[in-house]
């Protein structure tokens, strides 16, 4: 009687378990989000209500809190926090993952922590030096003012001339009109005159203009130029605009224009994948699987370029059509033999893959192309069928929320952000499986850190968070090589590699890792799952 309630109860915990593992693999409600690239369109209406940013103004009327809305607000005080496990049963890791916390300054010792939070903070501060300049400063036009002026958008190349937009005085009547325009990088001038208007220093940094008929002043101030005078590849001048009893400001943006990287994709009736693309691959110590990657590529992709990136102690040539193998230091490391591969890229894309991954008929990189060629997106990966039948695209989210002078808080879990309309195998996500599709400049642009020589694959998406728009759709399939090698079974190679490959828990990786996310990244903590 007691084995037939064991059974039971046995029963009822496994459909429980079941029916949790169902529903954790239930997709969520998000709806496709549109992001194929926007013909130009007119400015949408700017919203009539604005809130006036006033200091102490209103400071004796009474408010009440929404909580909703305040919890989503910065608060400059980030928290990482774990989970504790609340269910101990078997395998209840793999169907309720916890999210774990970790504090990254513990990879230095705490006789050198407080040194290397000062070189941090200086470094930061020159980071910030460097990237921010007055067009991030907030500037609030106030409301009811006579002048008229432009609030963004306005762009001079440097050392050069524009007229200025926009400017213009909405005055009561009064016996004459008067406005100052000031600038720290820069010069005002007029392209043209116009009568009775009054005008005093011309060709410098201020510039005084009146006139007893506000028409007349307003059609003058069409005229307006600005000169850059003070060279710098790319900044801000902020430009004071008043008149009696009222003061703006607006900034100028001086920069180059962007230089675009263009390529020729060839005939548009379909794509060629091999004008196109690029496959890049980093190998060490495996040229068995290597070559078994490079066979099953040539069945789908003939004529497509291969690019190797080696860094065994005795490369063994690499030979065929269409590849081109790059031999490196011994051991030099993963980011670094990726960094050498993407470098060598011609086309427009490059595809990553690991020396140990198997094309077949469902490794169709045209869809991947159709992608990247249709949306904004940057990178899509794909998905990776282990020998098991187990297929996984493995897309992570990540979220940067700002955590005051201790540094930031990264939180990455398991996930996405949206469906893409249009591509209904397809979503948005911040980091993606090790089998993807980029566009060559980004992923160039983003690179990858070469202190980061044996562990690494996620780390190249954080440093690529805010300049990577990264997709993953699962439609797109490459088999994974075996990695099961009983011992009598493995060869002498296999055993090396699994050494570098798998070092012992007392190495320096995983310190290196986090010594780079709290200096480099400045980051304080980081939680998964």
């Amino acid at each position: 009687m007691w084995s037939q309630k064991k059974k039971v109860l046995m029963a009822m915990v496994t459909l429980g378990l079941a029916a949790a593992l169902i529903r954790s693999w239930t997709p969520r409600p998000y709806n496709s989000v549109d992001v194929r690239p926007k013909q130009e369109t007119k400015m949408e209406k700017l919203l009539e209500d604005r809130l006036l940013l006033s200091e102490h103004k209103y400071d004796d009327i009474p408010y009440r809190v929404k909580e909703s809305v305040l919890g989503l607000l910065a608060r400059n005080g980030c928290v990482c926090e774990g989970e504790t496990r609340s269910i101990n049963l078997p395998y209840a890791h793999l169907l309720f993952p916890r999210v774990s916390a970790q504090n990254l300054h513990t990879a230095f010792k705490v006789s050198e922590l407080e040194e290397v939070k000062r070189r941090r903070a200086q470094e930061y501060h020159s980071f910030q030096m460097r990237s921010q300049t007055s067009a991030d400063l907030l500037i609030v036009a106030e409301a009811n003012s006579p002048l008229q002026y432009p609030t963004q958008g306005v762009e001079v190349r440097p050392l050069k001339t524009i007229l200025v937009p926009g400017l213009a005085l909405k005055e009561k009547t009064r016996e004459r009109y008067t406005v100052n325009l000031t600038a720290t990088m820069g010069t005002f001038d007029i392209a043209a005159f116009v009568d009775d208007v009054t005008m005093k220093g011309e060709g410098e940094m201020q510039m005084a203009l009146s006139s007893r008929y506000l028409s007349a002043l307003n059609r003058q101030l069409q005229f307006v130029t600005y000169t850059n005078t003070l060279f710098h590849p790319n900044t801000a001048d902020t430009v004071q605009f008043v008149t009696d009893g009222h003061q703006s400001f607006f900034t100028v943006k001086v920069r180059h224009g962007v230089t675009p990287k263009l390529y020729n994709p060839g005939p548009k009736e379909e794509y060629n994948v091999s004008a196109l693309v690029t496959i890049a691959t980093k190998t060490f110590l495996r040229y068995d699987k290597l070559q078994d990657l490079i066979d099953s590529i040539r069945q789908f992709y003939p004529t497509i370029t291969i690019v190797i990136a080696d860094d065994n102690e005795h490369p063994k040539p690499v030979i065929g059509p269409y590849i081109e193998h790059y031999t490196m230091p011994f051991g030099k490391g993963w980011f670094a033999g990726r960094n050498l591969a993407v470098s060598q890229v011609t086309t427009k894309y490059v595809l990553w893959v690991d020396d140990d991954f198997i094309f077949t008929a469902n490794t169709k990189l045209e869809k991947l192309v159709d992608v990247l060629e249709s949306t904004t997106v940057d990178l899509v990966g794909g998905a990776v069928r282990e020998v098991t039948g187990y297929t996984a695209s493995y897309r992570q989210t990540f979220s940067l929320e700002q955590g005051g002078e201790e540094g930031d808080c990264l939180h990455i879990r398991r996930g996405f952000h949206h469906a893409i309309k249009g591509f209904p195998n397809c979503v948005v996500a911040d980091g993606v499986v090790n089998f993807f599709l980029a566009r060559t400049d980004k992923v160039q642009q983003v690179g990858f850190d070469p202190r980061l020589a044996r562990v690494a694959h996620l780390e190249f998406f954080i440093d690529g968070l805010g300049v990577l728009h990264v997709a993953s759709c699962d439609d797109v399939v490459v088999n994974h090589a075996s990695k099961i090698k009983l011992p009598w079974g493995q060869s002498e190679s296999d055993r090396a590699y699994y050494k570098f490959r798998y070092p012992p828990s007392s190495s320096d990786t995983a310190q290196t890792r986090s010594s780079l996310f709290y200096f480099k990244n400045r980051f304080q903590c980081l939680t998964h799952n």
